[in-house]
């Protein structure tokens, strides 16, 4: 849904005349609506960044970030750049992890929402966990920035939007050529290039990426290809087509969770069953066509394509006294298709920026859950197909009430149609709407920063509707109020949140069942740093403290969770780092630190683990053409859980050193 405020970047003539505002107001603060619409900023037909003077929290992460970080993955990433909470499930690149953001659980990333170009990567409909999310898709090196957006404020994202979004831009067009090998710890190498072109009329991005890893825990191989393309051309003056592919497998060994008491003895070689592993495959396509109909009218759609399989088989070991684990293998497996559109208007006034959109999508799945034995099937658990029709109307206006107050008036209809087809052959279908107001206030106050309020509901589909399209909506009133500074040197902001959420749902990721029908709250701050007190120095910061809990639940065992911690949340979480970027030697230096407070385990009511913080460092230089980049990932090698659940625990990966080297050509 990002398709919606588009800035391009064009050299025709505009017969608006930009009007004189005070030197202090939202209009010089930032952009002006009006400017805005004359000054239309190069950045991408399908995708818009987050702006500060919006009524909303948000992190924007920035290229320089995302090169010069030394991350595992995908996840890794946002973890160490953006501060968001990550459960590692530590069993292969495909099995996605856990992402969290103000203390939604979010198995595989089911809260939060990730688009990258205009496209959903959320997949519905699915047998392990509905929006099963799984954030390998991004390509590291082609990224232009991201965004972070807390809360479900912005009318432009529905389905899975719960907690947040995550919204990713990729290079639009570049010259020349990036070629790169990196080597790490644990048989690890990734090698790849990055290569486009940049002409008056067209722009073109292509990548190839492949890594090799051996794994820090015995039978944790894996391999990853990835390819990348984006292409725009200029059919004429007020005319832009913009095309991208994105292709993604992945084969892993998975050496399984261990036992509490095997992680508590540290017995991290123990492999559950060397069978145990899977493989991922997936890929989207997009076009988007973007018109400027007139001086004021901005008229953009996308039509997008997504094919996925994986398969994965998976051990459980018994865990005397937790009652979970059979020591039998799971098979799981899902393929799946779809289709989508999203189509808009915006209209950009002298005071009011105003859009209407809507769009659709159509997907198909079929899953499949086997008990097995070595990888030979014994028995089914689940047989079950299922396709959905989704659709939605939204409209998001932004007003300007004088030269200080910015008002954000929005809202969406969402519905949806599914359909499925157990393996009795009986099927059963289900429709059902949902409507998502948004509201949003930003006073401004000359010199100091911006005071802003919100207010906003969101929303996700129930795990487990591939199979019962009638469960209802998961939905979440977001209430905040912030704070926004901007001096010469310091960039801060501080917001006050809570969300209280209806159908509240629990999932084990486990023994892959779901309780629902209960409600939660989320409350907390959120804090957010950026100073630069000299030209070499950066100081940042990125906390979120939450406090979690259900109101109301009962698990399907009989357990009562009124009043206990959400489970897969942590009362704390952020980061810390400090850059030094001399300007008379080519070289810089972070120092940087992630740190996860008291964590409340899956299906573990009352447990609650210590806080623990790693230690990062790299350091780069320049010579030449080549960039020279040396990191270490958790310097100190602390042994942590990444992932808890049921009494299971995926182990933290220790000291991990990083190299690259980088050629631009």
């Amino acid at each position: 849904m990002s398709i919606i405020r588009v800035m391009l970047c064009l050299s025709i003539p505009v017969s608006l005349q930009a009007q004189h505002a005070p030197s202090d107001t939202i209009h010089a603060h930032g952009d002006s609506l009006k400017r805005r619409a004359i000054t239309l900023e190069a950045v991408t037909v399908t995708s818009a960044p987050a702006r500060r003077e919006d009524a909303a929290s948000t992190v924007h992460v920035t290229p320089v970030a995302i090169q010069r970080t030394p991350a595992i993955d995908a996840y890794d990433l946002l973890r160490l750049t953006a501060g968001v909470e990550v459960h590692q499930q530590g069993q292969g690149p495909g099995f996605a992890s856990d992402a969290s953001v103000r203390g939604f659980s979010s198995d595989h990333s089911t809260d939060i929402a990730l688009w990258v170009d205009g496209v959903p990567n959320n997949e519905p409909i699915n047998g392990h966990a509905e929006g099963y999310n799984d954030w390998n898709l991004m390509f590291p090196q082609g990224i232009e920035d991201l965004d972070v957006l807390k809360g479900p404020t912005s009318a432009l994202y529905g389905n899975f939007a719960f907690s947040g979004v995550v919204n990713v831009r990729t290079l639009e067009r570049m010259r020349g050529s990036k070629l790169w090998f990196a080597p790490a710890s644990y048989g690890r190498m990734e090698g790849g290039l990055l290569t486009g072109f940049d002409r008056d009329q067209d722009g073109g991005v292509f990548g190839v990426r492949g890594i090799r890893e051996d794994g820090w825990r015995p039978h944790s191989s894996y391999d990853l290809g990835q390819a990348h393309a984006r292409l725009v051309h200029t059919i004429s003056p007020a005319t832009t087509l913009d095309a991208g592919v994105e292709l993604y497998g992945t084969h892993w060994d998975s050496p399984g969770f261990l036992t509490d008491s095997e992680f508590q003895q540290g017995l991290y070689d123990i492999v559950q069953d060397t069978t145990d592993g899977g493989f991922k495959r997936r890929a989207q396509e997009r076009i988007s066509l973007r018109v400027i109909a007139s001086p004021t009218l901005l008229w953009r759609t996308t039509a997008y394509a997504t094919q996925g399989r994986w398969q994965l088989f998976l051990t459980i070991p018994p865990e005397p006294g937790s009652g979970e684990g059979t020591g039998s293998q799971t098979e799981e497996e899902d393929r799946r298709y779809g289709f989508g559109a999203t189509t808009a208007l915006s209209w950009y006034l002298p005071r009011s920026e105003i859009t209407l959109g809507a769009e659709t999508r159509w997907d198909h799945s079929d899953y499949e859950n086997w008990l097995t034995t070595h990888r030979t099937r014994d028995s089914a658990q689940t047989l079950v197909g299922a396709r959905q029709l989704s659709g939605a109307v939204f409209l998001q206006s932004t007003t300007d009430l004088g030269h200080h107050l910015r008002v954000m008036l929005g809202g969406r209809y969402d519905a949806a149609d599914t359909h499925s087809t157990p393996d009795s052959g009986i099927s059963v279908s289900h429709s059902h709407g949902i409507i998502s107001p948004k509201f949003g206030a930003l006073y401004h106050f000359p010199k100091i920063g911006d005071l802003y309020v919100n207010i906003s509901r969101g929303f996700r589909e129930t795990d487990g509707i591939i199979s019962d399209p009638t469960l209802p909506f998961i939905t979440a009133w977001n209430y905040e109020t912030g704070l926004k500074i901007d001096a010469r040197e310091v960039n801060a902001s501080v917001a006050l949140f809570r969300m209280d959420v209806s159908n509240e749902q629990t999932f084990d990721p486990i023994t892959a069942t779901s309780t629902s029908g209960g409600a939660s709250r989320r409350q907390g701050v959120e804090l957010e740093l950026l100073s630069r007190p000299t030209s070499a120095l950066a100081l940042s910061a990125n906390w979120t403290f939450t406090d979690a809990r259900y109101r109301q639940l009962i698990t399907e065992d009989g357990d009562t969770l009124n009043g206990a911690r959400v489970f897969n949340t942590a009362k704390y979480t952020g980061v810390l780092a400090v850059e030094i970027t001399p300007t008379t030697i080519p070289w810089h230096l972070r120092v940087s630190s992630n740190i996860v407070g008291p964590y409340s385990p899956f299906d573990e009511p009352g447990v609650l683990l210590p806080a623990y913080g790693l230690l990062h460092v790299n350091v780069g230089t320049q010579i030449g053409r080549a960039e020279l980049l040396v990191g270490i990932r958790n310097v100190l090698d602390h042994w942590y859980p990444e992932l808890r659940a049921g009494g299971f625990v995926t182990p933290g990966q220790p000291r991990t050193v990083f190299g690259s080297v980088q050629y631009v050509f």
